[in-house]
């Protein structure tokens, strides 16, 4: 008897009769397509029919891997990274400026 999940994009699944891994990347429930990725990075469209003749079992991420979503997340940081680098510089340079001026005996600003 097929255990009938509903497609979750992110969500990972093993077909117990391929006994293969994957993960849904997206759903689109106007053409009832469902895209999965499979631990090799195979990717596959399935329509709703061949999804639910499909003997799943919902399971955890496995581990050690990794995903091109990673490879983006790590390049936002860098970007962010790279933004605040740039902040840094900014503030730096008004460091300096404040660095012309002196005060007098009676704390007037002079330069």
């Amino acid at each position: 008897m097929a255990r009938e999940y509903e497609p979750v994009a992110g969500q990972w699944y093993e077909n117990i009769d391929e006994n293969e891994s994957f993960r849904v990347l997206s759903v689109d429930e106007d053409s009832e397509l469902i895209e999965i990725e499979y631990l090799d990075g195979e990717l596959e469209e399935l329509d709703l029919d061949s999804w639910q003749e499909l003997d799943l079992e919902k399971i955890e991420q496995p581990e050690g891997w990794s995903s091109s979503d990673k490879a983006e997340e790590e390049d936002e940081e860098d970007e962010e990274l790279d933004e605040g680098w740039g902040e840094d510089e900014d503030e730096d340079d008004e460091d300096e400026d404040d660095d012309d001026w002196d005060e007098d005996e009676e704390g007037r600003a002079r330069r």
